[in-house]
């Protein structure tokens, strides 16, 4: 899928990509034509950066993707060795409290798991008021927002191996 993002898709001469890289991606199934759209423009990027395994999770909503990176690094992390964690879903303002509270647990989640695991955890979560805002998001005026969370992963992975040496 061509994109039309304004964003810039070069990466810094700092050693990206870390050869045997591997990205866990965590969707929901809620506004699976966003998130689908997500989910493709980051794995074009991470498959054009040459990243070696991907690994696509999928739970029905945003509320569960914390829950999934946390299980999935107590169960397969020793096995899979993630570099980061890219959350991808779409939340629509409705007419009720209910996508508030989701945004803020969705946003806490994700900010506890940052803070406590030792891979970066990337927000690629849209909390858009419509269906049309979500759109310019996934490749029309703002970008697509996939292709940026995998751009952040990528350079948080870089960031992360310039610790170690």
């Amino acid at each position: 899928m061509a994109s039309n993002s304004n964003f810039n898709r070069a990466l810094p001469d700092t050693g990206i990509l870390k050869k045997d890289a591997c990205v866990v991606l965590i969707k929901t199934e809620w506004n699976a034509f966003i998130t689908d759209q997500l989910e493709r423009g980051a794995i074009a990027i991470l498959e054009q950066q040459g990243v070696k395994k991907i690994i696509v999770l999928t739970v029905p909503g945003a509320v569960e993707i914390p829950f999934a990176i946390s299980a999935f690094q107590t169960h397969r992390a020793k096995a899979e060795k993630p570099d980061a964690y890219i959350a991808l879903g779409c939340v629509i303002k409705g007419e009720t409290p209910h996508f508030d509270y989701v945004c803020q647990a969705v946003n806490q989640g994700v900010l506890q798991l940052n803070l406590t695991l030792p891979v970066p955890v990337i927000f690629g979560v849209l909390t858009v008021n419509s269906e049309e805002q979500a759109m310019e998001r996934i490749g029309g005026r703002h970008g697509h927002k996939g292709e940026e969370a995998a751009l952040t992963a990528l350079k948080m992975i870089d960031l992360l191996e310039s610790f170690k040496n």
